[in-house]
């Protein structure tokens, strides 16, 4: 009888394996994450960040600089004003192909304060089709290789790696495959990131609206969520994740 109930969970433990491999689970959602932030630069204006704090946003990045010598008209007022009010924050550099990286690395050393506080820099990397400056688009190698003298000095200079965002396009040319061990930052506003970021399930930040509203900023503003729990995202911000 015992060797007959064995064989019976046996065959049932099967049966409910199979049952499990075969159910299409649903995709998480915003919802689902724990952990929400925004991103912001001149385009959101005047922004509240006390009542941003009230909203319950858990971090914010803010555009400071792009290229070799551009910066965002608002990225000092915003900076100082998100850490009074008590929103972690950290900036973001947007890089520009046709200045080479090292005026990039000096120029963002030049405008974002040293902050133990702030969250890691974010490189934002992405093609920009609208640019009037600037359509070179260098090969992968020199791309992947620059990225790396860039993440290197950021985390030298400012004691953090940078997190490093992309667009899905950008990704598909460039970055399929590379700089693996990297925290990545992807955008994806249709579906879930695993659907269509090719061998990129290790990402940190989803960027998953341009169309948020949040409480203190007029109009859309980004949205993101960190991939995991509260306790994950305390470790993060401490260094340890």
């Amino acid at each position: 009888m015992l060797k007959q109930f064995k064989s019976f969970c046996i065959i049932a433990g099967l049966v409910i394996l199979g049952a499990c491999s075969a159910y299409d689970f649903p995709d998480p959602t915003p919802e689902d994450y724990a952990v929400h932030g925004i991103d912001v630069s001149r385009w959101q204006g005047d922004i509240d960040w006390d009542e941003v704090k009230r909203s319950g946003v858990s971090f914010a990045w803010i555009k400071a600089t792009e290229g070799g010598d551009h910066v965002d008209p608002r990225f000092a007022q915003n900076w100082i004003a998100a850490r009074k009010a008590g929103v972690p924050r950290g900036a973001y550099h947007f890089y520009y192909f046709c200045r080479p990286v090292e005026e990039q690395i000096s120029w963002v050393k030049e405008v974002v304060p040293q902050d133990p506080q702030a969250i890691p820099l974010v490189l934002d990397m992405e093609w920009n089709a609208h640019s009037k400056t600037c359509q070179l688009r260098p090969e992968r190698a020199q791309i992947v290789r620059d990225m790396k003298i860039f993440l290197d000095e950021m985390e030298k200079h400012y004691g953090k790696r940078p997190v490093i965002y992309s667009s899905v396009d950008f990704h598909r040319d460039r970055l399929v495959g590379a700089l693996k061990g990297e925290q990545f930052w992807l955008r994806s506003v249709a579906t879930h990131p695993k659907n269509i970021y090719e061998q990129r399930d290790d990402w940190v930040f989803w960027q998953y609206t341009a169309e948020g509203r949040i409480p203190g900023i007029k109009g859309d503003v980004d949205r993101n969520a960190f991939f995991g729990t509260r306790s994950q995202y305390r470790r993060w911000l401490n260094g340890t994740l």
